[in-house]
């Protein structure tokens, strides 16, 4: 037999409706086959932003009704990948990603592996614990898939709450909360670049310090409703069958429109020198990238303000002003632009991925 990979994009209509991820299942998904749910929720993405749980958990109900399973044995076996801030013209979405088998022969097409770290201890988080554990869990899920080229790597990792804090056992990385979610989504990009030997080793000093070293196909999102990593390997293998490919460029900068018509012409699309047409838009099944602020302040030499707001957090503006570019690019809107790169491409850019039907 050979595996076979289908994703799926459907709205939502607040971050509790998994109504069109149930009519997926009416209409022939089997929920076995269901590896891991990405989804775009329309909170600040910050600390304090349960959207993402409240998608998790009305996802693992539905899903534990439907296999008659329990909300725990299914937060355990798939990978629940929520970003939180849909700002700009950004739609709220969910990407359901499934895997499961035919006769077919094998024609080369979409892989996707999926692989779990341990639960984090509190001292850990934005460590090279969390930089190691990633870095094979990395490894296991490109094994278990075959897959021969990686394009996108997503991981969903935890955070530091003021609880986590109180109850570390050794003095943690920072006791700044939001701080804590760059240098978890920073070591859980560093272990994605270990894995694949973007970079040769990391200390904990230069986890969130320095932008030299990155992976040029990790996006790492952080949040409050888990303490360990959940990776999602996507790339394209010989051994599997199917109809979708992916492929990825790296933006150096939150404009560079020139990376996102590159990734859609690796994925076998056309945008010209504009806009998809609507032919091609109707074969894109997917666009991931994250979102970033330079450190430096400035964009190709003119100063933006992204990081001196003090009424809008930094990470909100770079996702709406990637989620604009990429928009023009593609003609849709239900894009999942995650903020928050650090050691996620260059300082200030960030990988770009497309998944298409060929």
């Amino acid at each position: 037999m050979t595996r076979i990979a289908s994703v799926q994009r459907v709205a939502m209509r607040h971050p509790g409706d998994v109504a069109a991820v149930a009519a997926l299942l009416d209409t022939g998904l089997d929920p076995r086959s269901i590896v891991a749910i990405l989804g775009k929720t329309e909170g600040n993405g910050c600390v304090n932003d349960f959207t993402r749980a409240y998608a998790v958990q009305a996802l693992c109900v539905m899903l534990a009704t439907r296999l008659g399973s329990t909300v725990d044995e299914v937060a355990a076996r798939v990978a629940m990948v929520m970003s939180g801030g849909t700002e700009g013209g950004l739609s709220p979405h969910f990407i359901v990603v499934s895997v499961s088998e035919t006769q077919v022969p094998p024609t080369g097409a979409l892989a996707i592996g999926t692989a779990f770290t341990r639960d984090f201890a509190p001292e850990e988080i934005g460590r090279r614990a969390q930089v190691e554990a990633t870095a094979t869990a990395v490894r296991a899920a490109i094994d278990d898939a075959a897959i021969d080229d990686v394009h996108y790597v997503q991981v969903k990792c935890p955070l530091l709450t003021s609880e986590r804090i109180a109850q570390a056992r050794a003095p943690v990385a920072t006791t700044d909360t939001y701080a804590s979610m760059g240098l978890s989504r920073g070591a859980s990009a560093l272990g994605v670049a270990v894995a694949l030997g973007e970079v040769a080793g990391v200390t904990d000093d230069a986890i969130g310090a320095d932008t030299s070293l990155y992976s040029g196909v990790a996006s790492c999102s952080a949040g409050v409703e888990l303490t360990r990593n959940e990776v999602v390997v996507f790339g394209n293998s010989h051994a599997w069958a199917g109809d979708l490919r992916i492929a990825h460029a790296v933006m150096q900068d939150g404009i560079d429109l020139p990376a996102i018509h590159a990734a859609l012409r690796g994925a076998g699309l056309d945008p010209g020198g504009g806009q998809l047409a609507p032919d091609q838009a109707a074969r894109l099944v997917a666009l991931l990238a994250k979102a970033e602020p330079s450190s430096t302040g400035r964009i190709r030499g003119n100063r933006h303000i992204m990081n001196d707001d003090s009424d809008i957090n930094a990470t909100r503006h770079a996702r709406a002003l990637v989620g604009g570019v990429a928009a023009a690019a593609t003609g849709c809107t239900d894009l999942f632009i995650s903020g928050g790169a650090e050691h996620q491409g260059p300082d200030g850019g960030g990988p770009v991925a497309v998944i298409a039907r060929r």
